[in-house]
């Protein structure tokens, strides 16, 4: 088995776990960290392309797109904080109710 199929499966399986997270899981906290492991998939297979074609473009996406799952976690952490004062059992349905 070449490293590229490796990679693939790897990542592959990375963004199963990650939209079964997001799809089964209610808590804001486990609802980010399941969006974190499907956008580490993705990076992943972005710097699978970059290897394998041989450019860099796809690498500064890469960082790109950490940058951004970066500044998604900080404003999402503050919003799952923000409902945690508001409610002792945080729900993903009722965050409607979190206003400025």
């Amino acid at each position: 088995m070449s490293s590229a199929v490796l990679v693939l499966a790897t990542s592959a399986g990375l963004f199963a776990i990650g939209s079964a997270g997001v799809l089964l899981h209610r808590h804001p906290v486990a609802l980010l960290m399941s969006i974190e492991i499907m956008l580490n998939a993705a990076n992943l297979l972005l710097v699978l392309g970059a290897r394998m074609h041989g450019f860099a473009d796809a690498e500064a996406a890469a960082l790109i797109v950490l940058v951004l799952a970066a500044a998604e976690a900080v404003i999402g952490l503050a919003l799952a904080l923000a409902l945690f004062r508001r409610r002792a059992v945080p729900d993903i349905d009722e965050a409607i109710e979190v206003h400025g």
